[in-house]
């Protein structure tokens, strides 16, 4: 198999359909869906398979132990922190293929101990109107996913 494009990290994920959509939009990206445990839920849970329907068996899923771990399987990958304090916007970065866009547990966000890795290359921001606390984590992957693939090129898509 080759190596994928891009790849979608989820620290510590406990909302079921937010990891069932993740694993529809990485299907429909080629996008390599990382999830780092512990997870909030059983991955043959009705909810994460509903969200998901039929397109589990098209995205590649790897659960990791921990982010170290996670990390270690990407080597080359540029790792970009998605975080609401952080000061430039995704879509000031030029993505490269192999990119990892690593996203926190809902509703907190990235771990102190997440953004401190010194994998990180750099951390960023979707933007939204003053006074909103966060997006949903899987509508955060998706508009970051798509930006990078769409630098790209939208290569395989149609």
């Amino acid at each position: 198999m080759p190596a994928p494009l891009l790849h979608v990290i989820f620290e510590n994920p406990v909302i079921p359909p937010n990891t069932g959509n993740a694993i529809r939009m990485c299907a429909g990206t080629g996008a390599h869906l990382h999830l780092v445990e512990p997870l909030g839920f059983d991955l043959s849970e009705k909810h994460l398979r509903r969200a998901g329907l039929d397109y589990h068996d098209l995205a590649e899923v790897t659960v990791h132990p921990t982010l170290n771990d996670c990390l270690d399987s990407i080597p080359e990958s540029r790792i970009f922190a998605f975080a609401t304090r952080a000061s430039s916007f995704h879509t000031e970065i030029t993505y490269q293929p192999g990119d990892a866009l690593l996203f926190g547990t809902e509703p907190t966000g990235l771990t102190e101990l997440a953004l401190a890795h010194p994998r990180i290359t750099k951390e960023v921001r979707i933007p939204m109107l003053s006074g909103r606390r966060s997006m949903n984590l899987s509508n955060c992957a998706a508009v970051g996913t798509y930006e990078a693939w769409r630098q790209l090129g939208f290569p395989g898509g149609n």
